[in-house]
Parts: C-alpha cells; structure tokens; sequence
C-alpha cells in the first residue's frame, strides 16, 4: 500500500521506501557510479524512497580507502547531481559510503566483503538485505555471482533477500545469453536475478502501459484494422567517443537491438496483463518476442541495414569517420548505424510492419516511437479542393522531451474545403513539471522493494537474441563492401530509406529529424 511522505523539498511523496539493504557496486570506480548510480541514489533518498537503514559498499581493483572513497563522492555529487544538494543529505549520505578493494577472481576479497557487511549491518541496521550491481565489464558478470555464491552471500532465507543486477549486454548471441543464463542460475534463482535496462525508467516507456490501457479510447484501435505501421527511432548525435574499443566488441546491433529496442516494441504490442505484477507483465512481453517473425538469410539481405559513419561534412563541427575514432581498427566492419523491418505473428499485428533504426552521429538526438494510422477513405473528399488525406499519426516522444503527440486533420476556416494538418502535443514538464532524475531512481528503488516488472526474464533475453542472431551471423559471413556508407551528421545510409520505400512509405521527418522538438511542433500547429 502506498504511503505518503515528505521530500526534503517539503513535497508530498507517493511511495514506500525501499527496504532496509546494502547495495554493493562491483565496479565502483567507473562512469556509471559516479554519474549515474549514486546521484540516482541521492534523489531517492531526497525523496525519502530510500530507507533509513540503507549503505553503500563500493568495491573494485583500485586502492581506495573508505575515507577516499567518501571524499570522491562529495566531490562528484556536486558535478554530476541532477538537483539542489542538502548538506544535512550529503553528509547522511556520505556516512554510509563504505569501500575495499579487491580483485573480482579472488575468494578472499569475498571474505573480506562478507566481513565487510556484517560491520555494515550492526552500524546502520540494514538486517542483512544485500542487492550487488555489476558495473563491470560482462566477462565478469558469471565469475562475481560464482564467487558471491561460494561465500555464501547470495543464501536467501525467510526475512533476508539477496539480488543481482546484471547490466547489459547479456551475452552477444543466443549461445552466450544461455550460457550466462545457466552460469548464473547454477548459484541462484530467476527471481533474485534483475536484468537491467536504463531505457525502462524513463517516464514514457513506462507510461506506455498507462496510456494504452487507462485509456478507452485507444485501445480498441491499437491492432491490425487502425494502424498501418510502426516506426520506432533511437538517434544519437555522439560517435562512439572513448568507446571504441567496447563498440568495436559490440557494434549497434548488440548494444542497442535485444535490449532498448525490443523492451519499446513489446510494451508498444503487447496484450493486457491480467494486472500489473511483474510476471503478468512479462509473459506477455515474452510472447511478442517469441512472436517477431524470425528472418531467414535471404530476408536479412532485403530487411537488415546496417551502416557505418564516415567524415561529416558540416564546417561548423569536425565529425571524424568511426574509423578514425580512437580505439577502432582503420579498416572496422562494424556497424554504426542499423534498420530493420520486423513482422510480428500474431492476429493484432498481422501484416502491420514494425519499421527500427538507431544509430551513433545522426542529425538529431531523439528516441520516439511513432504510430502511423490506417488513412481515411477519401470517397468524401473527391469532388473538392482537397487532393489526399493525411493520415493520423501518434508520437510517443521518449527522449529529450517525454511526452507524446496526436496530428489530425481540420477544416481550414473559410468558404472552401480545405484540411489542414493540427498537432496536439503533451508534454510531461507542462503538466507535472520537470523531475531530477537520472533514469535510473525507479529500477533501484524496484529492486529494493522486490519488484522486477521493469526488469528481463532469462526468456525474455533468450527470445530477443534468437530474433538477433541470424542478422549477427549473416553479417559475419558477408563483410560489408561500401563502409563507411553514410556522412557523421545524416539519416544514415541510402539502403535504410530503401527499406520502406519498397513499401510506399518513409521515415518519419526524414530530411528535417525524425521528429521535430514538440515544442517546434507545437509551434507550427
């Protein structure tokens, strides 16, 4: 039952907090917990979702002390916190920061952390709850859970819970995602495994579910008679930056497909949950990934494009080719860019296209997934002025803006008949104003509280990798012949808008963005 509180801003908060636990960080020295973990802590515990009883351990290779530890947070709060810093917050905070170092392989680095905890438990009453987030290379995910497990550090019993949450990537191909799966599973059990992808705590994704079934008057259209096809884009404007040795590991497919990609076009397709518990949620998930039409050899060559930037060509800013990029083998294959066209079997989405893109140095940085309606018959329309009907089209507009957009005709006012094209744009920060958040708040805060709604079944990443690997083997065998094949700065290569031309379509705002800003939107209606 949910609880109200107050923030340390003063405000209402709907919400109860999350257990008393340890979170301990595998990696504590990297990017992602100094940018991203610990702020996302901070504003939970500013929102008093996090409990009283809560300690961080940070452990990674480097040498630390707990001191140190403790002094680099209060210098990198104040860089990278996404609101106003409490000293009284702060230094609660701060007091329980704890560090050790110690090798990942070692088994006396997981007495010592087990020691560790014990201590933590007495001073701040955490009652043994301990959740262990793998900021850490995947090589390391398997070994970690191994080595918790033989110190006995993942044993669950009636009043103490153990968790792990593993980022992505899991695996590179089907074979790898069972294997982990298995490596994993041989030391705990599914539900104390959280898979975690930091796209699922943005507002909209989750607001999804919310808009399609809290609402009447979508629902009944949201299947195969009313839509004509879905277009769902995930732009960056960035190259790989320091990341070049990770992406040439990787490349687009993997990093962004079975994970991002495919948690959008389920929560876009799937059918209603009997409610809003975690496993209802994801079993229906899982049946749309089991239901994407998987692509033989022959369709990967007319469904799957892929793409690698070369030079950019804009005098205001130098754009270097992928392969000029630090870290990248000069004469790379890998993907920078990839489109795909993806049929779901099943009777609400039979025949209805789902078109995806995403890619690094793209004009614009913008995630959206885009609903093109069926168009109107236009026998109404044929003895007046007008020449052909629009058809509606609903914009769920993920990022930078979150919100979502309807457009529709209108008669323009005046004697003739003339339609005009009218945008109705919602946008979160208009209505419930803007929050400080780093995305990541709502999946630890799940993961404190035992709820893993937002999180991948073993299923669920087994059935997107089955979906992704043919592509992944078809493009080993076949090196591509014209990389780089599309300018740092544009819409990438010629063969992703081949794609839907075949099928009288096209990408939504090509040439102009995939979508303009709503605001831009907003303006023009």
């Amino acid at each position: 039952m949910a609880v109200s509180t107050m923030t340390e801003m003063g405000e209402p908060q709907v919400g109860r907090p999350g257990d008393p636990c340890v979170m301990v960080i595998f990696g504590a020295g990297g990017d992602l917990t100094r940018r991203k973990l610990i702020p996302a802590l901070y504003n939970l515990a500013a929102s008093n979702l996090l409990s009283r009883e809560f300690a961080v351990v940070g452990l990674a290779r480097e040498q630390m002390s707990t001191d140190q530890f403790r002094e680099k947070f209060n210098k990198d709060i104040k860089e990278f916190a996404t609101g106003a810093l409490s000293s009284d917050l702060t230094e609660w905070f701060t007091r329980r920061l704890y560090y050790m170092s110690g090798e990942f392989s070692d088994p006396k680095a997981y007495q010592q952390l087990a020691q560790l905890l014990q201590q933590v438990d007495k001073d701040h009453g955490t009652q043994g709850n301990y959740f262990y987030y793998m900021a850490t290379s995947p090589i390391f995910f398997a070994p970690i859970v191994q080595q918790l497990g033989t110190a006995g550090l993942m044993t669950e019993s009636k009043d103490v819970w153990r968790r792990v949450i593993v980022e992505k990537p899991f695996g590179r191909d089907l074979e790898t995602a069972k294997t982990l799966n298995r490596q994993l599973m041989e030391v705990v059990k599914e539900s104390q495994i959280y898979r975690i992808d930091h796209y699922l705590g943005k507002e909209t994704v989750q607001n999804i579910l919310a808009f399609r079934f809290a609402n009447g008057i979508f629902e009944p259209i949201w299947n195969r008679r009313y839509i004509d096809h879905v277009q769902i884009t995930v732009a960056e404007t960035v190259g790989v930056e320091n990341r070049g040795g990770y992406y040439e590991e990787a490349g687009t497919l993997r990093d962004m497909v079975p994970n991002h990609i495919f948690q959008l076009i389920t929560l876009t397709a799937m059918e209603p949950p009997i409610s809003f518990q975690a496993d209802a949620v994801r079993d229906e998930q899982a049946k749309i990934l089991h239901a994407i039409q998987p692509l033989s050899s022959e369709d990967v060559l007319t469904r799957a494009v892929r793409g690698q930037y070369g030079e950019g060509h804009d005098p205001a800013k130098r754009m270097v080719a992928y392969r000029s990029e630090s870290s990248v083998n000069p004469d790379s294959s890998t993907e920078t860019f990839v489109a795909m066209r993806l049929q779901i079997d099943n009777w609400r989405w039979a025949d209805v296209p789902f078109y995806l893109r995403t890619g690094k140095r793209l004009p614009q940085r913008h995630t959206e997934v885009a609903i093109q309606f069926r168009r109107a018959p236009f026998i109404l329309f044929r003895d007046t002025p007008v020449e052909r009907l629009t058809p509606n089209l609903m914009v769920l507009h993920i990022q930078p803006e979150e919100g979502i957009s309807l457009s529709f005709g209108a008669k323009v006012p005046g004697p003739i008949m003339r339609l005009g094209a009218v945008n109705m744009n919602f946008a979160y920060s208009d209505y419930f104003g803007t929050t400080s958040a780093t995305g990541y708040e709502r999946l630890l805060h799940d993961c404190m509280i035992g709820d893993a709604t937002l999180f991948q079944r073993a299923d669920m990443v087994e059935a997107g990798w089955s979906v992704v690997t043919p592509i992944l083997d078809v493009w080993k065998a076949l090196r591509p012949r014209n990389f780089p094949n599309y300018p740092a700065g544009t819409w990438g290569p010629r063969e992703a808008d081949e794609l839907l031309e075949r099928d009288g379509r096209h990408w939504r705002g090509n040439g102009a963005g995939p979508a303009r800003s709503m605001s831009a939107a907003a303006h023009e209606s």
